[in-house]
C-alpha cells in the first residue's frame, strides 16, 4: 500500500469512527412491523442480508459519508484503469499529432501537449457488448420487480446494478473509443 493511500485512510478512519460512536448512541432500533404469515406468505422485508428496519439520522449520516467515500474511491479506480490498462504512451512521450486538427484545437496561445489516438480493439467491443447486456438483464429484473405483486425488496440490488453497468459502459467507451488528449494553454492571454 502507497504511503498517501495509507494516510487517505487514517485521515477517513479518524473522522468516521467518532460519528459512528456517537451514531450507536442514537435512538434505539424499533420492532419490526411484518406481515402476518398465517393470511400471506409474501415477505416483502426480505432481503439478502439482515439490515436494521430504524436507523436514527446521525447513522445515516455515518452511512452517507461512507458512501460518499466509497464513489470517490471508485471514481479514482475507474480513472486509474483508464490511464492505466488501455493507454499505450507513458507520461513524457512525444505527442503524435493527426494529420487532421480542429482549427480551434492550436491557436497561438494554446497547444498541444499529448496525443494518443484511441485503441478501438476487439476489447473494447466485447467490454461494451458485456456491459449493454448487463445493463439490459437489470433493466429487465428492475421492471420485472416492479409489475410483481408485493415482492419490492430487490429494487435497489436491481437499480445499482443497472447504473452500475451504465456508468461502466460510460467508462469503457472512454477508455477503448476516446482519443487521449492533453493541451496547455497560456493564462493571462488578451490582456
Amino acid at each position: 500500500m502507497r504511503r498517501s493511500t495509507l494516510v487517505i485512510a487514517i485521515v477517513v478512519l479518524a473522522v468516521l469512527l467518532p460519528m459512528w460512536f456517537v451514531a450507536l448512541h442514537g435512538e434505539p432500533p424499533s420492532e419490526e412491523i411484518a406481515i402476518d404469515q398465517s393470511v400471506s406468505d409474501m415477505k416483502p422485508l426480505e432481503g439478502l442480508i439482515d439490515t436494521p428496519n430504524k436507523l436514527s439520522p446521525s447513522q445515516v449520516g455515518v452511512i452517507v459519508w461512507i458512501a460518499l467515500f466509497a464513489l470517490v474511491g471508485i471514481l479514482a479506480g475507474a480513472h486509474q484503469f483508464m490511464n492505466r490498462a488501455v493507454r499505450r504512451s507513458k507520461p513524457g512521450d512525444s505527442p503524435s499529432v493527426p494529420d487532421r486538427i480542429l482549427p480551434w484545437f492550436e491557436t497561438e496561445d494554446r497547444w498541444l501537449v499529448a496525443y494518443e489516438d484511441a485503441p478501438d480493439s476487439i476489447a473494447g467491443l466485447i467490454a461494451m457488448a458485456g456491459l449493454t447486456v448487463l445493463a439490459i438483464a437489470f433493466g429487465a429484473l428492475f421492471t420485472g420487480e416492479y409489475l410483481t405483486l408485493a415482492r419490492t425488496q430487490y429494487f435497489g440490488l436491481y437499480a445499482t446494478g443497472l447504473f452500475t453497468s451504465l456508468a461502466l459502459l460510460t467508462v469503457a467507451y472512454y477508455a477503448w473509443f476516446m482519443p487521449h488528449v492533453a493541451v496547455a494553454e497560456r493564462r493571462g492571454h488578451g490582456e
